[in-house]
């Protein structure tokens, strides 16, 4: 055996200094099943072998233990050892492991390697997996190595002594070791089933073309489900390949090494693309059955006009990805500023989108959306695999468009042209700019506390700090428990002295928690706590266009200008 250190419980082998390389043994091995990786790697690299739980020198886990306790077990030994982040290989069961830390700690894995591992076995291969679990927890002795040796090398031939020596790792490991992580192994090939998109590190899945458990297809999956992911066929080789060749092994392993280790988080990534401000489209399409489907998308673009192409892009995990990639052909829904609650309807899994909103056939057959801004109508002209989702290219065969304006969407939420040019046409007038709502919520008046916690205000951003917006003005509302939508703008008005411009819009308010806010019913304002004079007049001209039903706008400065109506 090779030398072991002891830290909190397991039993590990660490050689080497430099970048840090963690290996992760499969079940009834331990850390010396890495002898050639270890002594390749060592002069280069930190070297980290660790015995998994219940075997080699490491503690037992919990009887009701998990996949997660053995990810929990290597990250209390990379923080014993105070290594931030390393390398991560795994064999076998191991290498579910590494994917589980990989996956949970993504900040700390430079790249994952897994090796001759599993995923998504085929009915048949699950059932005969879990039954030798069975038999292995019934047994009480110690473990037959029989079977393994035979699945994991074949005949044997010219490995002998490599048998030799992996039988009597299999025959010396505490059975109750043994069982708990055959257990887990056996239950866990779809532990990371739709997640392995959210990989950002490099990430090698490797086996033997002969290995009947770890399958090539397996790997090939996992490569092509992890956005940085490399597939890796070992002719020729079955389970043990890291000991029976390690020398391809170990070229395979060092070429890894040597990608760049750039981290890129997906969730930062998206917040990132997010502002970049696009439109919203529904995309549809009939399914074999002749049945609508659709889904809400703001990854869409025009690529030519001659010939007339576009795309879209559809998630692979999405519900409806296969039915869109097998269609004949689709249809792009440009929506229109007062189509926001259709984007939600489509952006969600109920089953009945269609009957929720107004819709009329294409000459092909494809759903259009009534009242849309624009509409495509598309043959499908190519399928492309791009990552995690796959790209949709349409060949236009019909359009229409309108003078709407569209709905809009950027970091997060839906932006309404008509907000943000107000917004924008203020800012450029290069003094302070006030953006505040007049709100209303199950018929009474949204006030929040003044400054001097005597007045009440308007919800508003921008009078202390930076200059206010409309998505400053929202972050203020939700952290005061406020769920706002801003419809029409209602005043836009200067105070010459003071160089600030004011602008209020009209909506409604959803008061999510108790918070600040101050409900007030219309006949019963306390004008005499508002904070001015303009607030004043503003709220008393809305009151009475409210009573009208027939709302305009103002434009001035804070003590005369126009009214305009809104037609």
């Amino acid at each position: 055996m090779l030398p072991r250190e002891k830290a909190g419980g397991t039993s590990y082998v660490r050689l080497g200094q430099g970048e840090p390389i963690v290996f992760i043994h499969g079940v009834g091995l331990n850390a010396d099943a890495w002898h050639p990786q270890i002594e390749a790697f060592a002069s280069t690299h930190q070297v980290i072998a660790l015995d998994m739980a219940g075997h080699g020198g490491s503690a037992l886990p919990a009887e009701d233990a998990g996949l997660s306790a053995y990810v929990e077990q290597l990250r209390r030994l990379l923080d014993d050892l105070g290594i931030p982040a390393a390398t991560i290989v795994g064999h076998s069961m191991g290498g579910l492991v590494a994917l589980g830390f990989a996956l949970a700690h993504p900040d700390r894995t430079l790249r994952v390697a897994v090796l001759n591992s599993v995923y998504e076995r085929d009915p048949a291969s699950r059932k005969a997996v879990e039954m030798r679990a069975r038999e292995i927890a019934m047994s009480s002795g110690a473990v037959n190595a029989d079977g393994p040796l035979k699945r994991w090398f074949g005949d044997g031939g010219e490995n002998g002594a490599t048998i030799n020596q992996v039988r009597q790792w299999l025959t010396s490991v505490d059975p109750r070791g043994y069982a708990a992580a055959y257990r887990i192994f056996a239950t866990s090939d779809d532990a990371f089933s739709g997640r392995l998109g959210e990989l950002a590190m490099p990430a090698l899945f490797a086996t033997g073309s002969l290995d009947p458990n770890s399958t090539p297809s397996m790997s090939r999956a996992m490569a092509k489900a992890a956005p940085r992911g490399e597939a890796l066929i070992l002719e020729g080789q079955r389970h043990m390949m890291n000991l029976v060749d390690p020398d391809a092994v170990n070229r395979a392993l060092r070429a890894f090494l040597a990608q760049s280790v750039t981290r890129i988080d997906p969730r930062d990534l998206r917040t990132a693309f997010g502002s970049f401000m696009t439109g919203v489209t529904i995309v549809t399409t009939i399914d074999a059955d002749g049945a609508p489907r659709g889904f809400t998308a703001n990854s869409f673009t025009s690529v030519s006009l001659d010939p007339p192409l576009l795309l879209v892009c559809i998630a692979r995990a999405a519900s409806s990805c296969a039915t869109f990639t097998a269609a004949r052909g689709f249809a792009v829904n440009i929506l229109a500023e007062s189509q926001k609650d259709i984007s939600g309807v489509f952006a969600s899994k109920r089953a009945d989108k269609f009957s929720a909103v107004a819709w009329h056939a294409a000459t092909s057959g494809n759903p259009l959306i009534d009242g849309a801004v624009a509409w495509f109508d598309c043959a499908r002209a190519d399928v492309i695999d791009a990552g995690d989702h796959v790209i949709l290219m349409g060949a236009i065969r019909g359009f229409a468009h309108s003078d709407a304006n569209p709905l809009g969407y950027a970091r997060g939420g839906y932006v309404a042209l008509g907000l943000e040019q107000a917004a924008v046409n203020a800012a450029a007038h290069g003094g302070r700019t006030v953006v505040g709502a007049i709100l209303e919520s199950e018929g009474r008046l949204v006030l929040m506390p003044g400054p001097d916690g005597k007045s009440l205000i308007l919800p508003e951003a921008g009078r202390i700090g930076a200059s206010g917006s409309v998505s400053a003005l929202k972050s203020a509302l939700l952290g005061s428990g406020i769920e706002a939508s801003l419809g029409f703008l209602f005043a836009v008005f200067e105070n010459p002295s003071t160089r600030i411009q004011s602008i209020y819009y009209r909506g409604d308010a959803v008061l999510t928690r108790e918070g600040p806010a101050v409900l007030v019913e219309f006949d019963a304002i306390p004008w005499d706590r508002l904070p001015d004079e303009a607030t004043r007049i503003m709220l008393k001209r809305f009151v009475e266009e409210r009573r009208q039903g027939r709302f305009k706008i103002y434009s001035g400065d804070h003590e005369q200008g126009e009214v305009r109506a809104v037609d």
